[in-house]
């Protein structure tokens, strides 16, 4: 039945884009050839629009545009409806979309200067209400590159990218006038723009200008100003700016709220016309500065040659084996994915913003990044740079550091130049601590671990990322639900984590053993939460009542409807946040009586999964797009029971991912779910904040990974299949392991690590 409603809508909007291109070019819409991929030896793999729709709400939020390894410049469609419309939240691109407003240069930052062809007496006044029909039989990409047909106004439209340069080409196939209009003061859904400012060189065939945008998450800290200068290869037959949707033939200059550039180019039919537009949110010279230092000599498809090869570099860290063509692409997806974010917000000359809009400078020592999504991140994106991209990762954490010198806390989700407040917790020290163990330790530790007992203590005043009812947290071991009814229970876990992650890192330095304990002791307060009756961790009041009425079944998203629960838990229920406190499992197997009735309950806790991936209602048992609960499957192995982790790993890599715009079980978060396929996949999967990684069941035959230090890990998996999901053994360097764990020294004790899976068809 879905498919037959494909097939039927797939008709519906072919019709609309033939009586759209009739009446639009006067004529049958010319027909536009798609060019070949052109795809490296791994890009072949990667297909961008996996995660990219699926139902509202729960869909992976990805986009399939242009863009290089953590690059600022994400050039991708800004799709809608009919007219412009889009009720659903997305990150700009949403496959069930059939329009488009054209090719924006960012996605986080909010839809910076977007490009969108023309064709004809053009008025730029009317783009965001008749935006162009396209359809997926005329769309493709992969790693770094773009294409699109736009049929109404009989133009291919082509992306590339480096890391602060977009990279356009669009070929005409139309006797009109072919137009390109750039919108200094583009945004997405449910953002805006001021302070727009463009102006036209049509001598050296030039465009520049900036904009603030307040978008999701740059609106939060008072908006992000950005700035771009484009060039293109061919003269104007004319030229016109707009402001506010009011257009004005051979002006060179515009200000205001709404501003943007027509540019002419007259009939170029057959001829691509190449933009390239290079970003800075620092100045306009670092725009140019950018622009030249990465593009100066090079046309498209030199620079989508370099966007290929920096893929593929990036995306050989880790060379899989696999007879499945399937599990191949959505693996290198996934890596593809993993290695999109944190963003690279440091210019050619080092210069960066930093927080409170502070421009500062590297001096060569790091690359600044932001754009980390950390309460998510921690748990997979970067324990997975921490071996395959310490280089990435040594940086990722210098850059937290510094926005803590500006801001005074360390980010929970750092986006552009400013906290987003969003989520809870204190995630970076997972991040960093996890780090140090790990030896990535070329950073100012020190600084790091002060900000972590700063916050722990202290919290953090005026809205900064922080500790919410620190203060109450200390005093009564958790906080009181009468305090903060929002999230109660979720902020006492994720406190109770952060502080072991304190208290490891404290060790690691040599602190004093008394300071160590009291970070110790309160890594431990999830015991203050957990009823021993219902064998769940429950909101409790500052007398110590446990809050009701109570049912572990009932997330937070039903609740904001419901409102008779309380809101103890973010973004799950009760059932999801029941296993959170990997620091301490056997502490945790405890509080449950013993392994028998832990196992017994999180096998059916994990039984209980929704029957289809990315569901609406995802139910109350195991949730793949849920971050809080991704790791409970492998705790099995710290209550003995290493073939029940086996067993559900190899579920969900088969069943919680797939191909196709659907293919992923909820919001992507900067690669949190992909990474987490990445990790599961070579059989491997972290304890955040620690240098332990518990061991699964592989569903590769095999794996080299640079471990980015000159040493390598070879993981062999003899007899696996779909059938053979269960370890027989494991060797680590030729040494058989006693338990199903290993730590981040032993997989990098030598140059060349070898660990071996032997697989078999039943449990032992």
């Amino acid at each position: 039945m879905l498919l037959l409603f494909r097939r039927i809508q797939a008709m519906f909007y072919s019709l609309v884009i033939l009586f759209t291109a009739l009446f639009t070019l006067g004529g049958l819409p010319p027909k536009i050839d798609m060019p070949d991929l052109n795809a490296g030896e791994l890009g072949q793999w990667v297909d961008p629009f996996i995660g990219t729709g699926g139902l509202p709400w729960v869909t992976g939020m990805l986009h399939p545009g242009a863009t290089v390894p953590f690059g600022t410049v994400k050039l991708s469609p800004d799709t809608c409806y009919a007219g412009g419309f889009d009720p659903f939240p997305s990150n700009g691109y949403y496959f069930e979309h059939r329009y488009t407003l054209g090719f924006s240069h960012t996605m986080l930052e909010g839809g910076n200067f977007r490009v969108t062809p023309a064709a004809g007496n053009a008025d730029p006044s009317k783009r965001m209400k008749n935006p162009l029909p396209f359809l997926h039989e005329q769309e493709i990409a992969t790693a770094g590159y773009y294409a699109v047909a736009l049929p109404t106004v009989g133009c291919l439209a082509e992306m590339t990218a480096t890391t602060h340069v977009g990279a356009h080409r669009y070929t005409f196939n139309t006797a009109k006038d072919a137009h390109l209009f750039i919108d200094a003061t583009s945004f997405l859904r449910d953002g805006r723009a001021q302070d727009g400012k463009i102006t036209i060189d049509p001598d050296a065939m030039e465009v520049t200008g900036e904009a603030c945008v307040f978008a999701s998450f740059t609106g939060r800290y008072g908006g992000l100003t950005g700035y771009f200068v484009a060039q293109f290869d061919k003269p104007l037959k004319s030229f016109a700016t707009w402001t506010d949707g009011t257009s004005e033939k051979d002006s060179l200059t515009a200000t205001g709220d709404d501003v943007g550039a027509d540019l002419n180019f007259g009939d170029i039919s057959g001829e691509p016309v190449e933009l390239k537009v290079g970003l800075s949110f620092v100045s306009l010279e670092n725009a140019r500065l950018n622009l030249e230092a990465e593009t100066d000599g090079l046309d498209f498809e030199d620079i989508r040659d370099l966007s290929r090869d920096a893929w593929e570099e990036n995306l050989s860290k880790i060379l899989i084996d696999s007879g499945d063509d399937s599990i191949k692409t959505i693996f290198y997806t996934g890596l593809y994915h993993s290695l999109v974010m944190p963003v690279n917000f440091t210019d050619v000359n080092g210069d960066f913003l930093g927080f409170s809009k502070q421009v500062k400078n590297t001096g060569g020592d790091f690359t600044y990044y932001t754009d980390m999504s950390l309460w998510d991140t921690f748990r997979t994106v970067h324990p997975l740079f921490t071996l395959v991209a310490p280089d990435i990762q040594l940086d990722s954490v210098k850059s937290l550091i510094e926005m803590a010198k500006i801001g005074g806390a360390l980010p929970r989700w750092p986006s552009g130049g400013g906290y987003t407040h969003s989520m809870f917790g204190s995630p970076a020290d997972m991040v960093i601590t996890e780090s140090y163990l790990k030896g990535i330790t070329g950073f100012d530790v020190e600084a790091a671990y002060g900000f972590m007992k700063k916050v722990s203590e202290q919290g953090m005043p005026g809205g900064v990322d922080g500790r919410e009812s620190v203060n109450e947290y200390n005093l009564y071991g958790y906080i009181p639900h009468d305090v903060q009814d929002r999230g109660s229970v979720s902020s006492t876990l994720e406190y109770a984590w952060a502080d072991g992650c304190i208290a490891l890192l404290g060790e690691a330095l040599g602190k004093d053993a008394a300071e160590v304990q009291i970070y110790k002791d309160k890594s431990m307060r999830f015991n203050n939460l957990f009823d021993p009756d219902t064998k769940y961790f429950r909101p409790k009041n500052s007398d110590g009542s446990w809050v009701t009425p109570f049912s572990p079944n009932i997330t937070s998203y039903y609740n904001e409807v419901l409102t008779m629960f309380p809101k103890a838990y973010a973004e799950g229920s009760a059932q999801h946040y029941r296993w959170h406190a990997p620091l301490y499992p056997q502490e945790l197997i405890s509080l449950f009586g013993g392994n028998d009735c832990f196992v017994k309950e999180l096998d059916k806790f994990m039984s209980s999964a929704s029957r289809t991936m990315a569901a609406i209602d995802p139910g109350p048992g195991y949730w793949q797009g849920n971050q809080h609960n991704m790791h409970a499957l492998y705790l099995f192995n710290d209550a003995g029971r290493p073939d029940l982790t086996q067993k559900w790993a190899r579920w969900a890599l088969s069943d919680r991912y797939g191909l196709g715009a659907d293919g992923l079980d909820g919001n992507d978060d900067a690669g949190t779910l992909s990474a987490w396929y990445v990790l599961s996949a070579l059989g491997i999967y972290p304890v955040a904040g620690t240098d332990r990684y518990w061991i699964g069941s592989p569903n590769v035959n095999g794996a080299v990974l640079d471990l980015g230090v000159g040493k390598t890990l070879t993981v062999t998996v003899n007899n696996q299949s779909a059938k053979n999901v269960y370890v027989k053994s494991v060797t680590l360097n030729g040494v058989k392991l006693d338990e199903m764990s290993v730590t981040h020294a032993m997989l990098t004790a030598q140059n060349n690590n070898a660990l071996v899976f032997e697989m078999g068809p039943k449990p032992l």
